[in-house]
């Protein structure tokens, strides 16, 4: 029997292997939760602050991004994806199309849609925020689609 220790571990050895691997398998998702979480805390405070682009610069942006997508035949286009954390209610009143919602917006967002009211809507553009995705059937990101038809 001893002429095998080499060729194939004992049942023990296999089962102290198999805890090393798990143990570190949690180890790495751990390390790799807590990294989303802090790049996700570094979003949100960024969201949060003023962008500082002036109405000037957000309207040549906007042009280019218009023309290219109705060169490309499009009818809206998506303008930014935000995390649910990024509105006061987590944008529940948005999943709801509740009235008011606009007063949940804060930070980039809401920059975006006072451009849109100001600047877009009085051209005839649309704005639509909705919820995205829904990750573990939960609300996740809110989408903004810019359309004109």
């Amino acid at each position: 029997m001893s002429g095998f220790d080499d060729l194939l571990p004992s049942a023990k050895d296999c089962m102290q292997t198999i805890a090393q691997v798990e143990a570190q398998r949690a180890s790495d998702d751990m390390r790799r939760e807590a990294a989303a979480a802090a790049e996700k805390k570094e979003l949100l405070d960024r969201l949060e602050k003023p962008s500082g682009i002036s109405d000037e610069e957000r309207m040549k942006r906007a042009a280019t991004i218009i023309k290219r997508a109705v060169n490309n035949g499009l009818t809206e286009v998506l303008v930014g994806q935000f995390p649910k954390e990024a509105f006061t209610d987590q944008g529940r009143a948005i999943n709801q199309t509740e009235r008011g919602w606009e007063s949940t917006l804060a930070g980039l967002p809401k920059e975006l849609y006072d451009f849109w009211r100001k600047n877009l809507k009085p051209r005839g553009y649309k704005l639509r925020f909705q919820i995205v995705d829904f990750p573990g059937r939960m609300p996740g990101d809110v989408g903004i689609t810019l359309s004109w038809h």
